[in-house]
Order: structure tokens, then sequence, then C-alpha cells
């Protein structure tokens, strides 16, 4: 037996591929700000913006016209308070986003999923409401999910196609199902960050969300790590809830996730290839450490191949030329 003989050609190659990755089985991300005509680079993940409405109109437009899969959309609001307000109201900015995106008959052809959180829009920069303890403070669970539900409700009344809850409070899933079933938006699908670990990776989003905690972490809602049970826990205990879909996150420190979810459920699985795996990348394409085409294809391929059915990435444009 002699494996190569059919790695001969890149047409042998080609019809004995087993995973392949597709323009339509990306999403990328999309940072709405206020303001007309922005477009501010984010230092720390190069090639990505700060973007107001009008220019997210053109970016969807160039990702629609490329067959990108979707749009997963994060706002910059223009004042924080300990509520997250902006989250929620019907004039918050990616509320606004959205309603623009609908407009355009291009971006129409991209599914908009609306990312569900408080941290972007909290003047602490947590993803719940802050209360003091003995020991400092606490993110509380119950009361967060009113606000996450309304922020959820909000979203899908605007335009969402998906609302993505991020925030990793217990019993978000069903309470957001609640709020979307009682507005007559039963409709809406939730993809839920089923298990969102702690990790270090998500330093440069912090830099574009504007969301960094203003003390202390979020290791006590966000995972640990080292727990790969735990994380099939949460991904049952959120489609009990009424979950359609499960993001993992982030993606290629814990492709062993990936892979457990997907010999465990049978939803549909999303990866996000997050910031710091982003900008990890950008960073060696920049000293001339690794061949950037192939690089940024062998990533989301080695994700695909753990089991996503769709990867969010803010390599979307980039492999979808590639890929072209």
């Amino acid at each position: 037996m002699r494996m190569r003989r059919l790695r001969r050609s890149e047409s042998l190659r080609a019809l004995v591929r087993e995973t392949s990755v597709e323009p339509g089985d990306l999403i990328y991300p999309l940072f709405i700000c206020p303001g007309e005509g922005i477009r501010k680079e984010i230092s720390s993940m190069p090639g990505v913006f700060n973007l107001s409405v009008d220019e997210a109109v053109r970016e969807a437009e160039e990702a629609a016209r490329l067959g990108i899969g979707g749009l997963l959309l994060f706002g910059l609001p223009e004042t924080k308070d300990e509520q997250g307000t902006g989250a929620w109201e019907d004039e918050g900015i990616v509320q606004q986003g959205l309603r623009a995106l609908k407009q355009s008959a291009a971006a129409k052809k991209l599914v908009l999923i609306a990312d569900v959180c408080l941290c972007e829009y909290t003047s602490h920069g947590h993803c719940g409401i802050v209360v003091e303890t003995r020991d400092g403070f606490d993110v509380e669970n119950d009361s967060t999910l009113d606000l996450l539900a309304r922020a959820a409700a909000s979203l899908a009344r605007a335009g969402a196609d998906i609302v993505a809850p991020s925030d990793m409070m217990d019993g978000r899933v069903g309470a957001i199902r609640r709020a979307l079933d009682d507005e007559n938006c039963a409709h809406t699908p939730i993809l839920s960050y089923a298990s969102k670990f702690a990790s270090a990776f998500y330093g440069p989003f912090r830099e574009a969300a504007d969301s960094a905690p203003q003390f202390g972490d979020r290791k006590t809602y966000q995972m640990d790590g080292a727990n790969i049970r735990e994380a099939m826990r949460e991904i049952d205990l959120d489609l009990l809830e009424g979950a359609d879909m499960i993001l993992m996150k982030p993606a290629m420190p814990y492709l062993d996730v990936i892979r457990a979810a997907r010999e465990r459920v049978d939803v549909p699985i999303g990866a996000y290839q997050v910031s710091g795996e982003y900008s990890m990348l950008q960073a060696a394409f920049a000293k001339g450490w690794l061949d950037r085409d192939r690089a940024i294809l062998e990533s989301l391929l080695g994700i695909r191949r753990a089991g996503a059915d769709f990867i969010v990435t803010y390599f979307a444009k980039d492999a979808a030329k590639l890929l072209a």
C-alpha cells in the first residue's frame, strides 16, 4: 500500500479531500460605532475597524459580494451606564445598524447575527449587574437575565435574523426564548455561546469593543479552560432551554471541545476564531514567520475538521478572496 498515490496532483488531492471551507461557512464580525464616515483601525487587530453605520453597510455589501455567510454585530454605544442601557434601547447602535443593513439590497443576502451581552454597554465592563459583597463584588445572575432578554427582543425587532447571547449567565437562554416568544419573535433562532471560556485570547477584542472590565475579571461566570465535561453540561442545559445552535469560543485552543460537542449533539455548531487568534497570526505574518495565505486557510480548515459547521472569523473577507 502506498498512501502517496492519491497525493500526486492537486486534482487528485481535491478529489479525495475530506474537509472543505467555503465562503458561505464564514461569519464576519463588525464593530459598529456612532457617527458618520468613521473607519477607525483597531491597533491590536490590523485590518479590523470600528465602523459607523454607513461604513458598516459598505463593509457588509462587500462581504455579500464575496459570498460570506453572515455578520456578527457588536456595538460601541455613545454613553455607558451601570445597567447597560444601550444594549436594549430601541435606538441602540446595533439596532440602528440592523435597520440600515436591512435597507441594503446587497446586505440582505447575509444572515445578521446580533451579539447579546452587556459588557460593551456597562460602565464597569462586566456582562451583568454588579453588586457589592463582603468579598468585593459579584455579577448578579438573575437580575441580569431580564436585561439580556430585553436586549434580545429589541435586537430581534430591529431585524436580527439570529440573536447570540455571549454573557454566560445561568438561565439566559430560557429567559431570552420566553422574551422572544412574548414579542411575536418566535421565529428568531438563538445561537448560544454555550461554552465560552475565560481566555487570555480575548484581549484585542476588548480594545475593539471597549469592553475590558474596570475591576476584577470574568472567571466567576466564564468557564475554566480546564473543564471539558462542564462544557458538555453547559451545552446540554442551553439546548434544553431552547437554544437552536451553539457557538464554541475560543476555537484553536479548544478544538477538542468542538470535537466533543460535535460527537454529543446534532444541532448546528459554530466556532469563534477570536481576536487573540487573529492578532497572533497577524503578528507572525508581519514578521514573515508564516505564509499568510496558507496559514489563514489552514487555521480555518482545522476548525472545520474539528466539527464546526461555520466559523466566526476576522479573516472572513481574506479567506473568501483566497477561496475564490
